[in-house]
């Protein structure tokens, strides 16, 4: 399984970006008004989505699953990801129900089903894999029309689980405030497009087909735009918070004045700002116990939030501190370890957390 090595862990230098069936798989389709189909419209979305990261962060490595109208497998989508160590993974889709009435649009991250709407979601996006060759050895047996087969998936991802959960939640606020869609929210279930994936990986339902007012809107070039716009401003937030270009580091002169306590715990000998800084090493939708092995070692404090387990190691006062923190977790493994921030009790933004600092 590729890894970044923890000089570039915190680096989004590539994306790929997912277009939703294709060739001989439409997806789901339109009313009857026009001959829409799923596959049409998010390959439009998402060629849209690349242009804008292309145009405006260079640096950034754009890839595409495919950009034009072809079948790929899920599990080479999956592939694609994995080979060229991507850093996100975006897979973009429409949704579609037997009434006309739901509207909105919904971000999903991999994990349990809250719902049977969820399940349901899932497993006509699953279905795909029906036309694919010898698709049971391929899915280790997975069966798109059995809901059992949902849980065995249920766990992947787990690793990537809360960069996820960041992602799509800037995704559904950009849809939401400046494309004025209704908000549906961030969800959780099983879908294989993004289950064996080893990034941070999303999927997008932009909207539903089978609404006549949505339908027009992502068939239009304003709506396709709009959406893609969208997209790329959440990708565009996402990167600067996980590279922290939104955070200034110009703390090394209070760093010099951090003590440690008999806890273990930096304190500042001039103020208590309230401030602390953790860093976030596993998310796990089951409890670990005290004291595990998956741990390597690390004292670790526990927080359950949205039926989710979140371990983070060390309490520093200042971003230097928990740099130190953050590089001994990667020392020990957990690449993917990243800085939060805290006051009273409560997460807040890091940005924030730095100023009350200073």
């Amino acid at each position: 399984m590729p890894q970044k090595s923890a000089s570039n862990a915190n680096r989004v230098g590539t994306v790929v970006l997912d277009a939703g069936h294709g060739g001989k798989d439409p997806g789901n389709l339109g009313t009857k008004r026009y001959k829409t189909t799923e596959k049409d419209i998010a390959l439009a979305i998402t060629l849209l989505v690349g242009k804008y990261i292309n145009e405006n962060l260079p640096e950034v490595k754009v890839l595409y699953t495919r950009e034009d109208d072809r079948f790929i497998e899920l599990m080479e989508r999956n592939n694609i990801a994995n080979r060229n160590k991507a850093d996100v993974f975006i897979s973009i889709h429409c949704n579609a129900n037997s009434r006309s009435d739901p509207h909105g649009c919904e971000t999903y991250v991999m994990g349990l089903h809250k719902t049977e709407a969820n399940m349901r979601v899932a497993m006509k996006e699953n279905e795909s894999i029906l036309l694919e060759d010898d698709h049971e050895l391929k899915y280790d047996g997975y069966d798109p029309k059995d809901p059992e087969s949902m849980i065995a998936l249920s766990l992947r991802q787990n690793a990537y689980l809360d960069h996820s959960l960041l992602l799509s939640s800037l995704i559904q606020e950009q849809f939401k405030d400046r494309v004025g869609r209704v908000d549906r929210g961030v969800k959780q279930a099983g879908f294989l497009v993004i289950s064996y994936t080893t990034m941070p990986a999303v999927l997008v339902e932009l909207g539903f087909l089978t609404n006549p007012s949505e339908e027009d809107f992502l068939q239009s070039t304003k709506g396709q735009e709009y959406m893609a716009s969208a997209m790329y401003r959440a990708f565009k937030e996402y990167k600067s918070r996980i590279e922290h270009k939104d955070v200034n580091f110009d703390l090394e002169a209070k760093a010099e004045s951090t003590f440690v306590d008999t806890s273990g715990n930096a304190t500042d000998p001039v103020a208590d700002h309230g401030v602390r800084f953790k860093v976030q090493i596993i998310t796990s939708s089951k409890r670990i116990p005290a004291g595990s092995p998956k741990f390597q070692g690390l004292e670790v404090e526990e927080m359950q939030a949205n039926e989710l387990w979140r371990y983070s190691v060390g309490s520093a006062t200042d971003l230097a501190g928990a740099r130190k923190i953050q590089q001994t977790c990667k020392d020990k493994g957990f690449n993917d370890a990243f800085i939060t921030a805290w006051r009273k009790g409560e997460r807040i933004d890091l940005q924030q957390a730095v100023n009350l600092v200073r």
